[in-house]
């Protein structure tokens, strides 16, 4: 600044932590983009570093899941599959429970795993647990492919309901992105979290019509079980692509809502501590 006498006047900026509930600051996250995308394809890569099999994990892993849930649940158990044959069933389930799944054991850990990043350098931190999740697009996609294929062998043809689908996957990215957010922030002062994930994960799973369809709830239950947001995920999956009577229906409203609530309270909730996480990762 320049005073009367036309000198200059050293300009002060006090920079101070915040304190409450502050901005999510999306435009600073905005400018970073860029760093967002390497640090996903930083992800990708590390995640099969040194790997025989490489990105084909991406496939194995809902492939033989699927082949286990149709021997025990599918065969021996006989739970019904809405009349679609059991493989599936399943598979069009676990392909986006796998993303997840996957997605939210990664998002977890990110602040920890890039500790020396954080400490160093300034950044939008929200970046990290988003790559995490944006990593995972590339093994959903990989995973997809054989689901496909799947149908084609079963001689399944998808109807117009799969124009549906990026909505759903929308909302399961939506759903891991809110659930990443708690537990990374969570994971950076409580370590139990990394003991944690692997357990509500598993609870999770059988929470979720993944080995058996959500038809078995009658009404009004069936829409309460929407309260779980990837029942809606699920069920869109396999009315989209197989056409299940089983339509989504006011599921998809409860579960959307609930997405939206965990991912905009896990987003302050992110923003509020993360003034801490370089002192304490």
């Amino acid at each position: 600044m320049i005073d009367n006498d036309g000198m200059l006047e050293p300009q002060v900026i006090r920079i101070e932590p915040s304190r409450g509930w502050i901005s999510l600051k999306l435009d600073e996250l905005w400018e970073y983009r860029e760093l967002l995308y390497f640090l996903a394809w930083r992800d990708i890569k590390v995640r099969y570093k040194q790997t025989v099999l490489g990105a084909a994990w991406a496939i194995i892993q809902p492939f033989f899941t699927m082949v286990v849930f149709s021997i025990f649940f599918g065969r021996l158990a006989g739970i019904p599959s809405d009349g679609i044959p059991y493989p599936i069933f399943a598979y069009a389930a676990l392909v986006p429970w796998t993303f997840f799944a996957n997605s939210l054991n990664q998002s977890s850990s990110s602040l920890v795993s890039s500790a020396n990043l954080i400490q160093k350098v300034y950044f939008p931190r929200l970046a990290v647990p988003m790559a995490a999740v944006f990593s995972g697009v590339v093994d959903f996609a990989l995973a997809f492919m054989v689901l496909l294929a799947m149908m084609f062998y079963y001689d399944l043809v998808p109807t117009l309901n799969a124009l549906w689908l990026p909505a759903f996957f929308l909302l399961a990215f939506v759903t891991t992105l809110g659930v990443g957010l708690w537990l990374s922030a969570m994971n950076v002062r409580f370590r139990d979290i990394r003991y944690t994930v692997p357990f509500l994960v598993q609870f999770w799973l059988f929470s979720t019509p993944v080995a058996y369809p959500s038809s078995l709830l009658a009404e009004p239950w069936r829409t309460f079980y929407g309260l779980n947001p990837m029942v809606g995920v699920i069920e869109g999956f396999r009315w989209g692509l197989l056409g299940t009577d089983t339509a989504p229906g006011p599921i998809i409203a409860v579960s959307s809502l609930m997405a939206m609530a965990i991912l905009v309270s896990g987003a302050f909730y992110f923003r509020r501590v993360e003034k801490t996480f370089a002192d304490i990762v």
